[in-house]
């Protein structure tokens, strides 16, 4: 039996859109030195497990429930960015005093103190027509995340 072109579309965003807002978000630290904040971290791990669920999507069985987790995690990621950007614009005050601790892993702790980056979560390192990277996260998350709702659901109908 031939798959619904809905649920393969739906997979197929379910892996794309962990995959490159992670990938942008590694190129913005490493090849741009834009170092996240905690609450950059956080928006992060949801798309990990995101990128797991779509990956399972493709190889296990039932591959309608692994893209639906994948889409409800990138769906937390955008919610995780609305709550940071909000943060950044100073509509509420974050929940911590957020800001990026030194990795001392294999190096003398003072100088990786010293040598850290501040960075703070209030503060939005770059934006975009006005939208902060949170900002985008979440305006990216939600559309992506909705969209592969509605395309799970019109392959049910369908099928």
């Amino acid at each position: 039996m031939a798959e619904d072109p809905s649920a393969r579309l739906a997979r197929q965003l379910a892996l794309a859109t962990p995959a490159l807002l992670l990938g942008g978000a590694l190129v913005s630290q490493y090849g741009f030195g834009l170092y996240p904040c905690e609450m950059c971290m956080w928006q992060r791990y949801p798309h990990y497990a995101a990128l797991g669920f779509a990956l399972l999507a493709n190889f296990a069985q039932p591959r309608r429930m692994w893209t639906a987790a994948a889409a409800l995690a990138i769906l937390v990621s955008g919610a995780i960015g609305l709550f940071h950007a909000g943060v950044e614009y100073h509509w509420w005050e974050g929940i911590t005093g957020c800001a990026l601790t030194a990795d001392t892993t294999g190096t003398d702790a003072l100088e990786a103190i010293m040598n850290a980056p501040l960075v703070r979560c209030d503060a939005p390192a770059w934006t975009l027509f006005g939208i902060s990277l949170a900002g985008w996260n979440f305006l990216f998350s939600t559309a992506s995340g909705l969209g592969i709702l509605w395309l799970l659901s019109r392959s049910a109908r369908q099928g």
